[in-house]
Formats: structure tokens, C-alpha cells, sequence
């Protein structure tokens, strides 16, 4: 544990938090009983660095509005990235899990990554506090945000808006080719990114993939997406409510 602690640049009061989010769900299945895992610590976690990273980003870039904010967040504590931090830190080397979740390369699985790097920001939150958690936040994010604000242009558009949808709601966007126009050799394609009925931007290119990234790169450029994306999730969960109510 030592080395873990001088890996993450803090040592543990009770060192059982640490263990447990270390503990992969597989320990307690292929045991056949009840063990403790880091599924609620990687709850708590998930919801620790979505806040101090939310504050670093409102004090690093003071002149960001609320879309170009969770445009970088998503980014930063997408799965990917979050696994990225993780394999930098060497955390699968440290994972306790089952011996069938490991043969099946559960060490390197990105989900698994992603998950035992919040429990552990959740196990810091609760051990030493929202300052050390703090510290850790900066600790694992400083890197890729000045990454993300000195490259801008390396940025995935259709990936940046799937994280933002993510964030308000479980529907994937859906992309659709408008039309097509220009001969054979020099084709130009339209095309849009829809969610929940609404058509969110469009844009066109030489090739539908273009076109697509197009209309997710329209869509991120404007300024009400997050507004709009929170109203129609409003709207969807009130007709689902109506629905139930009709049903009964």
C-alpha cells in the first residue's frame, strides 16, 4: 500500500478505505458471499471530481460560459480519459479482483480503469477531507486541461457531444444525412445530429463521416445547446410520468 500511497502522493488514516477501492465486484462473485467492493465509492467519487473539477474549470477559465465549461468536463472525466489516468498512475497493477475477471484482462478493461480511479477519489474524500480531495482533483486533471486549452483543434466533436447528452440523459444522438449534391468525384453530403426529436445542428463535408462531425461541431458552437438539451429532457421525463399515470 505504500507504494500506491506514494503513487497518488497521500497516505491513508485507515488504509481499509484504500482496500475496498481497490476491490473489484468479482472478488465477492467468485466467492459466493458478500464483500465489500468499490462500487459505492466509485459512486461518490464519480460525484467528488465532477464538482472540483467543475470549480477548477470555473476559476481556470473565468470568461468560459456554461457550454464550453461542460464541453471540457465531459472530456476530461469521460471513461477514456479516465482510464488513461488511471493506466498513468498504474492502478490495474494494484486492483484486487476475481481470477476470472483477471484472465479476461479485466486489469486493463477501460470501464474498470475509469471506475477504481473515482472509488479511489471517493476513498481520499471520505479518509482526508474535500481538501485533500482537492488536491488530488488538480493532481490528476491539471495535465489534460492545459493539454485540451493549448490544442483545442484535437478535440473529438461527436464524442464531445455524446458526454454533454450523457450528462443530461441516457439517449445517444442520433445522426441523419440530409441529402446529397455535386458529381460523383466531388460529392458534398449534409447531415444532422438529432436528440429527443430535435434537430441540435447541421453541417456538411465531402464525406457523411465529415458531415456528421459537422453537425456535432454546429451543435457545440451554440450558445443554448445545454439550455435546450435540459428542456428536452424535462419534457421527455413529464410525458413519461403522463404516460405512467395513463397506464395505471
Amino acid at each position: 500500500m505504500e507504494v500506491l500511497e506514494s503513487v497518488l502522493g497521500y497516505s491513508f488514516r485507515d488504509r481499509q478505505l484504500l482496500t475496498m477501492a481497490l476491490t473489484h465486484g468479482s472478488v465477492g462473485y467468485e466467492a459466493q458471499r458478500v464483500q465489500a467492493d468499490n462500487q459505492r465509492l466509485e459512486f461518490l467519487g464519480d460525484a467528488v471530481l465532477q464538482l472540483l473539477l467543475s470549480e477548477l474549470l470555473y476559476q481556470r477559465l473565468p470568461k468560459a460560459d456554461e457550454g464550453k465549461l461542460t464541453t471540457l468536463r465531459s472530456q476530461i472525466v469521460s471513461t477514456k480519459a479516465l482510464a488513461n489516468v488511471a493506466r498513468r498512475l498504474k492502478l490495474g497493477s494494484f486492483l484486487i479482483m476475481g481470477r476470472g475477471e483477471q484472465a479476461n484482462g479485466g486489469r486493463e478493461r477501460e470501464s474498470t480503469l475509469a471506475d477504481v480511479l473515482e472509488a479511489v477519489a471517493g476513498a481520499i474524500y471520505l479518509d482526508g477531507g474535500i481538501a485533500e480531495a482537492q488536491r488530488f482533483a488538480r493532481f490528476l486533471f491539471s495535465e489534460d486541461l492545459e493539454k485540451l486549452l493549448v490544442n483545442p483543434g484535437d478535440q473529438n466533436p461527436k464524442g464531445q457531444l455524446q458526454e454533454i447528452i450523457q450528462s443530461v440523459g441516457p439517449m445517444p444522438p442520433q445522426y441523419e444525412i440530409l441529402g446529397q449534391s455535386g458529381p460523383d468525384h466531388a460529392k458534398s453530403f449534409e447531415a444532422s445530429v438529432n436528440w429527443m426529436g430535435a434537430v441540435l445542428g447541421t453541417g456538411s463535408g465531402n464525406s457523411k463521416k465529415e458531415a456528421e462531425t459537422a453537425s456535432a461541431k454546429a451543435a457545440l458552437e451554440s450558445p443554448t445547446l445545454i439550455a435546450q438539451l435540459k428542456s428536452l429532457a424535462s419534457l421527455n421525463i413529464k410525458s413519461t410520468k403522463i404516460s405512467v399515470i395513463k397506464c395505471e
